[in-house]
């Protein structure tokens, strides 16, 4: 029996090795993005461990340099915190310009392999309309033999 052939299919592979590599590109741009909310909330519960140790400090004595101290601590940390919501805006940024790309290059994918369907389909009509020809040809043939020799 024949074989389908579809001359497109290099470039279908193409665009299928261009939405794995965006795939794993969003795969990665995820981590990023969760590593730096897992920083957040880390820095955030720094944050309000911080208050608790001040309030905690101004009970009884006062102590103006441990006050200090802890009130620059937390001024750093919540600094920090500023730096990496900075940063996951940009990975929000980058996250959605490569799931925008992903979706484009599925959109191109899904095209060829529309088409290929397509025209294995027409293929088939083709090989089984042949077929068909052939069989009524052979029972012509059958026929005519049939009233030859009667």
């Amino acid at each position: 029996m024949p074989r389908f052939v579809f001359t497109l299919d290099p470039l279908f592979r193409a665009r299928q090795r261009v939405e794995e590599t965006l795939q794993r590109q969003v795969a990665h741009i995820e981590r990023e993005r969760l590593e730096l909310e897992r920083k957040i909330r880390r820095q955030q519960e720094a944050i309000s461990e911080g208050k608790r140790a001040m309030q905690d400090q101004l009970v009884g004595t006062l102590c103006m340099g441990d006050l200090r101290d802890q009130a620059g601590s937390t001024l750093r940390v919540m600094r920090d915190t500023q730096k990496v919501v900075l940063e996951l805006a940009g990975i929000h940024k980058r996250l959605d310009a490569t799931r925008q790309g992903l979706l484009e290059a599925s959109k191109e994918r899904r095209a060829i392999e529309l088409l290929r369907e397509r025209r294995e389909e027409q293929w088939r009509k083709k090989l089984e309309k042949a077929e068909n020809e052939a069989m009524d040809e052979l029972a012509i043939f059958a026929a005519a033999r049939k009233d030859s020799d009667s």
